[in-house]
């Protein structure tokens, strides 16, 4: 199954070292409907995903987030600088499950 949506790009910063992470959160219903799909999942509750922005499509995984009730897909730092991509930005993306 192919998903395409909307999403802004944000940054996660951890409180306990200078790492951070920036992720788009997947729609509620997009989540929903991925999550009725796929009952069994990878650790961390993730799952395998081709995911395609502009020009760009690289393997991932998505990750639930309680916080948010939807899944999280990273993006990783080689797609943003290909996609001129910065936080707060409104990304279109596809994803597509990997079973």
């Amino acid at each position: 199954m192919r998903y395409e949506f909307e999403s802004e790009l944000w940054m996660w910063k951890s409180p306990d070292a200078p790492a951070s992470w920036r992720f788009v959160t997947l729609p509620k219903d997009v989540s929903q409907a991925i999550r009725t799909l796929t009952p069994l999942r990878n650790g961390f509750g993730s799952l395998r995903v081709s995911a395609t922005v502009g020009k760009t499509t690289w393997k991932t995984s998505l990750f639930p987030s309680k916080e948010q009730g939807a899944f999280l897909l990273p993006m990783k730092a080689d797609v943003r600088k290909k996609e001129k991509l910065s936080d707060g930005d409104m990304v279109k993306v596809a994803v597509e499950l990997d079973f």
